[in-house]
């Protein structure tokens, strides 16, 4: 027989009622017996009505029987009661159970193409709401991961799919010229060279992503000041002026994602700036964490489409072109690198244009 939830619990209420009821019985008959408060004697009657005086010996023989009456009538009580409990546990158990019952079958008709069903749990605010409640914050999770790993996909085979097929053109219009000498066929081998070094950015970008996205196998101790400044000090003058401010800000994690981290901000803040623009770099300790504050200039974004920066294979449309060629991950590379260091980042358009992203990590 299998042991449900419904057969332990029936199990349960019945077993603790009859453990009330053999107590009580038990109980009943010893203060019976034994009455720390006896009653007053009453004089034996013989049969007849006459008032005789009776044997010591019938009249403990009396008590005996009334006992013995006692004990038997409590245990037929006892019977009943231990099938009325099975009954009553049997149904108690199947009411509170039957919540659990409605979620289940909810839960089996959840596939991953059926993730918009909710368990939608009513009544009382009691566990099992709670239970169903946990249920659909989970699903809700799953569904927008779902959703954006699926909207990942179509975006990165798209951007994986063009230049191959850019590429392809450009080999078969070569191919078919049949006046193609070498300078055309070294400019389209050029622009080949040029569309692979792209696809190679981007895949390495993507490793990035998915490697920050499966956290942090090894911390060690660093300071953001000097990956700021190393970073600086590679870049060199790219036509924007740079105004950093790095104070010290010791902080653990992997230097190798931090190092890309502070690089994609500074080529985001770079690209997307205007003529004779600036970027201001800043690091120190707030609030006792380390922090990174990274402000350009650049055209004016609106404030509602910060957010959607930070999602992969998203570019912001300005009527200023962004220089360079973009892969659209760069902020969403950032996002997984701070989320994979349990750290904080804040995006918030400037009002005079351009972005201001602040990066906040844990000391461990």
């Amino acid at each position: 027989m299998r042991r449900t939830a419904r057969l332990r619990l029936t199990l349960l209420y019945s077993g603790l009622f009859l453990l009330a009821a053999v107590v009580l019985v038990t109980l009943i008959y010893f203060l019976v017996v034994y009455s720390p408060f006896p009653g007053p004697p009453t004089a034996p009657t013989a049969p007849g009505g006459l008032d005789l005086p009776v044997p010591e010996p019938q009249v403990k023989e009396q008590h005996a029987e009334s006992l013995r009456r006692l004990l038997v009538n409590s245990l037929v009580a006892l019977a009943v009661m231990a099938f009325a409990s099975v009954l009553l546990g049997r149904l108690m158990a199947g009411r509170v159970l039957r919540p659990l019952g409605d979620m289940t079958a909810t839960v089996r008709r959840i596939t991953a193409d059926r993730l918009d069903r909710r368990l939608a749990a009513s009544g009382p605010d009691d566990e099992l709401k709670e239970l169903a409640d946990t249920f659909d914050e989970l699903l809700d999770r799953l569904e927008a991961a779902f959703t954006a790993q699926r909207r990942f996909v179509a975006n990165a085979s798209h951007e994986l799919r063009t230049p191959l097929t850019l590429q392809q053109a450009m080999v078969e219009i070569a191919l078919t010229d049949s006046t193609a000498d070498a300078g055309s066929l070294r400019a389209v081998l050029e622009r080949l060279l040029a569309n692979g070094k792209h696809q190679e950015r981007l895949i390495e970008a993507l490793l990035t992503l998915a490697r920050s996205q499966q956290g942090l196998h090894h911390r060690q101790p660093l300071d953001l000041a000097a990956i700021a400044g190393q970073a600086l000090d590679q870049r060199g003058d790219q036509g924007v002026r740079v105004e950093p401010a790095l104070r010290p800000a010791p902080a653990s994690g992997d230097r190798a994602l931090l190092e890309r981290l502070v690089a994609n901000l500074l080529d985001n803040a770079a690209r997307h700036n205007v003529p004779d623009g600036w970027i201001k770099v800043t690091t120190a300790v707030e609030g006792g964490r380390p922090t990174l504050r990274i402000s350009n200039s650049g055209p004016v974004i609106p404030p509602e489409r910060v957010p959607t920066l930070l999602q992969p294979f998203q570019r912001l449309e300005t009527g200023r072109r962004a220089t360079g060629d973009g892969l659209g991950l760069g902020l969403s590379i950032v996002a997984a690198i701070v989320q994979a260091h349990h750290g904080t980042l804040d995006a918030r358009a400037l009002p005079g244009g351009g972005l201001e992203v602040t990066v906040s990590l844990i000391t461990r």
